[in-house]
């Protein structure tokens, strides 16, 4: 028997996360970011499941050759552009289109002289301070490229950094610094992320990228899935290996960091931080044994965690534990760990098979 640690993808819940996406989406059109291998889901699977998307975006080359080479046909969105001049060739070749964020990327395609167009997407900061050019040099930059040969189109897009309130003037200045910025310009535009798309309107601009959201996590801070339209896609499961009485006053694991204030039962599961389960999570955090809530007692360790299963006298050698998932949120979790669902995701490492439930 394997190792029981197991990630469940559901892909019935991306699909349907995908159609709610589209439907707030209106009549924009839909960039898909399977980044991360589909923020650790499986890139191939996802993107299959995510045909229906206008395009797909992801963060180096390597990504999109994964797609390509798998026969995916669909545009494909660098989100960083190229990261050396060196791989316009490549990227042409491929072709990808390019976010164009900083001066020296748009010498690069001036200087290039390979065979190929490109869709060129010209970033601009309007707050976040990251990536992105400057508003007031976005007609010289636009013009610039516009200008080049190897050049199809230009599109503008920014990406803001506080969407996930729904109530912060930061992301109403930089919508608004956006506005000015594509004053005069009369091409596309792209700006809502899955924050973006859900909470404010005025993101909702030609082209919008849902990331997030897609996988069943909330945009929002302390946001509710559920109440989103959102379905959890991944699954991240592992059963009891072994079942023990701990007396009051005894203590588990390393550092002995939990002492059982009263004689209780306790289960040992495999899973532990090699895994992608945070280690910073303690006693008190929740989890799932056959679908009834208990939680966690002392540390995390690498391949092992201690669960109380006091209160499920049902539960034994082989009990199915849920960390997160239907019925326990990655956010709840998330908010544990003081991180994103973002992290919890693509922490989840190799070791940890994938199961993919049927779209």
């Amino acid at each position: 028997m394997s190792r029981p640690a197991r990630a469940r993808i559901d892909l019935g819940a991306l699909r349907h996360n995908f159609a709610r996406a589209r439907s707030a989406a209106g009549g924009s059109r839909i960039i898909a970011v399977i980044k991360a291998n589909a923020y650790g889901h499986g890139v191939l699977p996802a993107a299959e499941v995510l045909a229906d998307a206008d395009a797909f975006a992801v963060a180096s080359i390597e990504e999109a050759l994964v797609l390509r080479d798998a026969g995916v046909d669909k545009r494909i969105l660098l989100l960083a552009g190229i990261f050396d001049p060196a791989e316009l060739d490549e990227a042409a070749s491929r072709r990808l289109d390019l976010v164009v964020h900083d001066a020296w990327q748009v010498a690069a395609l001036q200087s290039w002289r390979g065979a190929g167009r490109f869709d060129a997407w010209l970033k601009i900061d309007t707050g976040m301070h990251r990536l992105g050019v400057a508003s007031a040099d976005v007609p010289v930059h636009a013009g610039a490229l516009r200008a080049l040969p190897c050049v199809r189109v230009v599109r503008l897009m920014t990406h803001l950094a506080c969407a996930d309130e729904p109530d912060s003037p930061h992301a109403a200045a930089q919508l608004a610094a956006m506005e000015r910025a594509c004053d005069g310009f009369d091409g596309e535009v792209c700006v809502a992320n899955s924050a973006g798309l859900l909470g404010w309107p005025a993101a909702r601009c030609d082209w919008v990228r849902p990331g997030i959201m897609l996988y069943g996590s909330s945009p929002f801070v302390g946001g509710d899935a559920d109440r989103d339209g959102l379905r959890p896609v991944m699954h991240l499961e592992s059963k009891i290996i072994a079942v023990r009485d701990l007396p009051r006053g005894e203590c588990i694991g390393y550092g002995a960091s939990y002492t059982a204030e009263k004689d209780l039962r306790m289960g040992v599961v495999a899973l532990g931080y090699a895994d992608g389960y945070p280690r910073r999570l303690g006693t008190g955090t929740p989890v799932l044994v056959d679908g009834r809530r208990t939680r966690l007692l002392g540390r995390v360790s690498m391949d092992l965690i201690t669960l109380d299963l006091t209160g499920i006298p049902g539960a034994a050698v082989g009990s199915a534990v849920r960390f997160w998932g239907e019925g326990l949120p990655a956010d709840e979790i998330a908010a544990a760990a003081g991180t994103i669902a973002y992290e919890l995701f693509t922490g989840v490492n190799a070791r940890v098979r994938r199961e993919y439930l049927s779209a």
